[in-house]
């Protein structure tokens, strides 16, 4: 499992209501958990083949290492990407953002589309009860065989479905499930050696187990938590075979909208600033370099263009067509 601390892990139980005790019939309070998700409609593809979904699964543990949050699940497809997260909204938020901008970062250096997911829409829905995490967690791992991938939610590997209740050194997979294996090891590389290994400067020396190019994802994945949520493998299935799409979707119609904290956003803004005019704020700036800072602005961090032309001294509904 994924190294929570102890003060964090009683925080998570208490969030998450697992010392609450069950009362058949009623539903028990969640806080701090939310389900982010792209827009599937968007772009044709955001992984084109299996070295895009490995480079993408340790982009995963690569971008955590930045933020305090706890994955419970995820799953990326070839066109969208989901993930149930427990921390607060902004870090969550902040994590979703980081880690679209590093996958469009990787489309643009491996297949030379600089701008596959400028705008791409991030969603979110807050997960208020106990029935609904577990209802959304097993979507999130049933978007392969829903989507008509042959393969069962526990055994596509490009998300996190693999990981519960299950046991190593049986008939499982994927193979990463067995330790006994040939193919897996212990990554104790030390810093430079790790950093070289999944192509960051963020990691630090930590060993990491891997197989086959990819780093196990119980390294970010908090399973052993999701397991406890379930109680119990039965009630796991029990979920996973009534989850439907129209359980999650139908819940309070479309999802909202993100954008970044108007805060962080002005720090962006002056980075943004300094590096493409050389000054720190747009009092200096006309018109039209004003305008390619609202779209510099748009393309990375894909807030809503009302906040983009506030930033950059804009009236909206003069450029809201030309962001």
């Amino acid at each position: 499992m994924m190294k929570i601390d102890d003060k964090l892990l009683m925080q998570i139980v208490s969030d998450l209501g697992l010392n609450t005790t069950f009362v058949k019939g009623q539903q028990i309070p969640i806080r701090n958990c939310w389900h982010f998700s792209t827009d599937g409609k968007y772009v044709d593809a955001i992984f084109y083949d299996d070295a895009d979904f490995v480079s993408g699964m340790n982009r995963i543990y690569v971008t955590l290492k930045s933020y305090h949050v706890v994955i419970l699940a995820f799953s990326l497809m070839d066109n969208h990407i989901h993930f149930v997260l427990y921390g607060t909204f902004d870090e969550c938020n902040r994590f979703m953002h980081d880690y679209v901008r590093r996958t469009s970062r990787h489309i643009s250096v491996t297949h030379g589309d600089s701008h596959k997911m400028d705008g791409v829409p991030i969603d979110y829905q807050v997960v208020d009860t106990d029935v609904y995490l577990k209802t959304v967690i097993c979507y999130t791992i049933k978007n392969a065989p829903v989507a008509g991938i042959h393969s069962n939610g526990w055994d596509y590997p490009w998300s996190s479905g693999s990981l519960y209740f299950r046991r190593s050194g049986l008939w499982t997979s994927p193979a990463w499930l067995s330790t006994d294996m040939a193919g897996i090891s212990t990554l104790g590389l030390g810093s430079h050696g790790l950093r070289d290994y999944l192509r960051t400067r963020t990691p630090s020396g930590d060993n990491v187990r891997t197989f086959g190019g990819l780093v196990f994802p119980g390294e970010y994945v908090a399973y052993e938590l999701v397991e406890k949520i379930f109680k119990t493998c039965r009630s796991f299935n029990y979920f996973y075979c009534k989850t439907r799409e129209d359980d999650v979707d139908a819940r309070g119609g479309d999802i909202s909208r993100l954008s970044i904290p108007m805060k962080e956003m002005r720090q962006h803004k002056r980075d943004v600033c300094l590096e493409i005019f050389g000054v720190d704020n747009v009092k200096s700036l006309s018109t039209d370099q004003r305008l390619r800072l609202a779209r510099t602005l748009r393309t990375r961090f894909n807030c809503s263009p009302r906040q983009i032309a506030s930033l950059s001294g804009l009236v909206y509904e003069e450029v809201k067509q030309k962001l």
